[in-house]
């Protein structure tokens, strides 16, 4: 294996690495509060790993993995932005009410 495919398979190491991430967090965060939640973090592991498998798929030029993170980076960026305009419409609540 060449240098250069070393360092791509260190990216997609790097990549999955970050992608398993989230499900420790939800977990942890789950088992702290003794019920299942998705914490914003989960998101964000979600966005960040998909993002750097992606390149590693595009790399590996593998268009079913390609479809399946950029599918799945659209989903976590959506959940992202909702979660934005809820706080955001939670803290125009309050304003208001004060």
């Amino acid at each position: 294996m060449s240098r250069l495919e070393m360092i791509w398979v260190g990216i997609g190491l790097g990549g999955q690495l970050c992608f398993f991430s989230r499900f420790l967090v939800q977990w942890i965060a789950s088992e702290r509060r003794k019920e299942s939640v998705v914490p914003v973090a989960f998101w964000y592991f979600s966005i960040i790993g998909g993002i750097i498998l992606l390149f590693y798929a595009i790399h590996r030029k593998d268009i079913v993995f390609i479809l399946g993170q950029a599918t799945g980076i659209l989903i976590y960026s959506r959940n992202l932005h909702l979660i934005a305009r809820s706080k955001k419409g939670l803290k125009s609540q309050s304003a208001q009410q004060m």
